[in-house]
């Protein structure tokens, strides 16, 4: 029936291209808008009589630490596959032509898990000090850090950040993903994962000083987990990578310094 027929069938290897395309960028929005609504529903669920009465337990109680785990692995879903897009329709691109000539490659789901993980991995980070926070009692039932000086510290030391060989070096390999593939590319299942781990890394060495100013202006904020989200598209994907990092890098400087001195 031809109603049936599979894309490329119908209307050749292009359309089965375009489909694909289409599929995964469909199946990145579905994960980023379900995080969004889960984090929405979240933040919307809390209020400061209800976290200053829990803020005691939170540090104790191993269900807390799981669903703080939850909040940031779900929250890094939503703010990193965005500016993560182009690589993973582009390895999904390359399976489909593979598999055109015979030769499948393993899926995409694959390469995006390996990604996911290291992101996980930052969201056991994040938990870990955040509970230690809630511990020393140097954090509010807003969830922010208690400590001004604190505060500013870290926005200081995310700015300054920005201008790290460090930092750049990890932004470059965020921002050209044909190069990525082509010089990294690793066979089978387990590469797939393996190079999916190694981009979501090099996207950790570029954002995560980024992702500790939540606990400055509030790891619920959603305005501020936006924010941040919206610059890290930004800084990977639109020209002028290393003027947009060194410009940002001034401002958290300055606005970190000003922060301090007012104290």
């Amino acid at each position: 029936m031809a109603g049936l027929e599979a894309p490329e069938a119908a209307h050749g290897p292009e359309a089965g291209q375009r489909y694909d395309r289409r599929a995964t960028l469909g199946g990145l929005a579905a994960l980023v808008i379900l995080s969004w609504v889960y984090l929405w529903h979240m933040a919307a669920g809390m209020d400061h009589s209800s976290l200053a009465a829990e803020a005691a337990p939170r540090a104790a109680s191993a269900g807390a630490v799981g669903m703080t785990f939850a909040m940031w692995a779900i929250m890094m879903v939503g703010m990193m596959l965005p500016s993560a897009a182009p690589t993973i329709v582009l390895y999904g691109s390359m399976a489909r032509k593979h598999a055109e000539r015979g030769s499948a490659l393993p899926a995409t789901w694959i390469f995006v898990a390996g990604y996911l993980l290291a992101w996980t991995a930052f969201s056991a980070a994040a938990t870990t000090l955040q509970v230690s926070l809630e511990a020393a009692a140097l954090m509010t039932p807003s969830m922010t850090v208690a400590s001004g000086a604190l505060g500013a510290l870290a926005v200081v030391a995310a700015g300054l950040y920005q201008v790290t060989p460090l930092k750049q070096a990890c932004l470059r390999k965020c921002r050209h993903p044909v190069e990525f593939l082509m010089t990294r590319w690793r066979a089978g299942s387990a590469g797939a994962l393996g190079m999916g781990l190694e981009h979501g890394a090099y996207c950790l060495g570029c954002c995560w000083a980024l992702m500790l100013l939540l606990f400055v202006a509030g790891i619920m904020n959603l305005a501020w987990v936006a924010l941040i989200a919206a610059f890290v598209y930004v800084e990977k994907l639109l020209p002028a990578r290393r003027l947009t990092s060194y410009a940002a890098g001034v401002a958290l400087v300055a606005c970190g310094l000003y922060i301090l001195f007012e104290l």
